[in-house]
């Protein structure tokens, strides 16, 4: 078979063609892929420089120094003291009742008044008892003229001494039955046993009372008891005779003074603490017994720590510190105060004071109000408001 080409027939081969089209798909491919670099190193571009705007910004920003309340750490004799918790009992405090069991015929007190020892307080009936006492004083008298005559008789030899004797015995029979019936006769009647204050009356007249049933309270309040506890460590400074002031919840900034009279010698196996008692003088009689009391026992004087206010210390999870103050000089020569947060070891705190046995010295500033907006390293102000005060001389208690 015989092919015919044209002259007037040009081009190139179908199968040559189809090798143009990856060289165009290749290039589109690189321009898109440089657009998109390009969008993405500008987004990169733009947040960089926007980071570092923005890290400038804020580097030349300072805030405004805070303004705090600035205290002086000072060195200072706390008194030592050791604090526990007890309550009031009175020295002489009874629940007046009757010795044996009997009719109320009379009532001869007035609730709440105060009494003197030996004041009669009830009367039972004792009808009876009465009647016996003249039968036996009948006997006695009859008793007493037979032993007169019988000794008479005897003393001029006219009568036995036999006679005498029985006298004698009839006599003192008859003397027994009267101490026996007096005896009874008192103990219907009831009387207060020492000086004190009455409390609520409990019986009614007409009422059969039985021995043992209280009657009224008696209480003596010119004395109490303060009883607290302390540890089997802290036992170990208490001794008889030394001072102890107490206070209560009814008389608040007011103190009672005693003196200890009474430590146990056995610690308690299951709390390990040891009971003091100390006794209290109450001349007002304004303390009751029951009263919940709050119990400081003055010991000898420890030597001087140095103190700050109590406000001044942060008290946390990681440990107790204070922001101490420092002083910086700036390029312009001006001096800046900057707070930096220290951590101190503190002890005992007393009436606003806190005792810091490490971390500072005196003559230390420390911020006393506003660490709350404080962070360690921030610019400070002193504040024109004064800070809690710290007694030259603490109170002696």
């Amino acid at each position: 078979m015989n092919i015919v080409t044209e002259s007037h027939i040009s081009g190139e081969p179908i199968g040559e063609k189809s090798r143009k089209r990856p060289i165009r798909m290749v290039r589109w491919f690189i321009i898109v892929g440089l657009l998109l670099a390009l969008l993405v190193g500008g987004l990169v571009g733009f947040n960089a420089l926007r980071s570092y705007g923005m890290a400038k910004y804020f580097a030349n920003m300072k805030p405004p120094p805070a303004s705090v309340s600035i205290a002086e750490a000072k060195t200072e004799v706390i008194p030592n003291l050791l604090i526990a918790v007890g309550d009031l009992a009175a020295v002489h405090q009874v629940n007046v009742t009757s010795d044996v069991s009997g009719r109320i015929t009379d009532i001869m007190f007035t609730p709440g008044a105060s009494v003197k020892s030996g004041t009669p307080l009830i009367q039972l009936f004792d009808a009876p008892d009465q009647g016996d006492l003249a039968n036996f004083k009948a006997q006695a008298t009859v008793a007493q003229l037979s032993l007169d005559r019988a000794k008479q008789l005897a003393s001029r030899q006219f009568g036995p001494q036999a006679t005498v004797d029985s006298a004698q015995a009839a006599f003192d029979q008859a003397q027994a039955g009267i101490a026996k019936t007096e005896a009874l006769i008192s103990q219907k009647l009831v009387r207060a046993p020492f000086d004190g204050e009455l409390g609520v009356r409990k019986v009614e007249v007409g009422q059969y009372l039985t021995a043992g049933t209280q009657i009224v309270s008696l209480t003596d309040l010119s004395e109490l008891y303060a009883n607290f506890t302390v540890t089997e460590k802290g036992s170990a400074a208490l001794k008889v005779g030394q001072i102890v002031r107490i206070a209560v919840d009814a008389y608040p900034g007011r103190k009672f003074e005693g003196k200890i009279s009474t430590i146990e010698p056995q610690v308690a196996t299951d709390t390990r603490n040891i009971r003091v008692q100390a006794t209290i003088t109450n001349p007002d009689h304004i303390l009751k017994p029951g009263m919940f009391t709050t119990t400081t026992v003055v010991l000898p004087d420890k030597p001087a720590v140095v103190t700050v206010p109590e406000t001044a210390v942060d008290y946390t999870l990681y440990g107790d510190s204070v922001y101490l103050i420092t002083e910086k000089k700036e390029d312009d020569g001006k001096t800046s105060l900057t707070a930096v947060r220290t951590f101190v070891q503190t002890g005992n705190r007393l009436d606003g004071r806190a005792e810091i046995l490490k971390g500072l010295k005196t003559g230390d500033r420390v911020v006393a109000v506003g660490q709350l907006k404080l962070q360690s390293g921030a610019a400070v102000t002193i504040s024109a408001d004064p800070p809690p005060p710290i007694p030259a001389q603490p109170p002696r208690y």
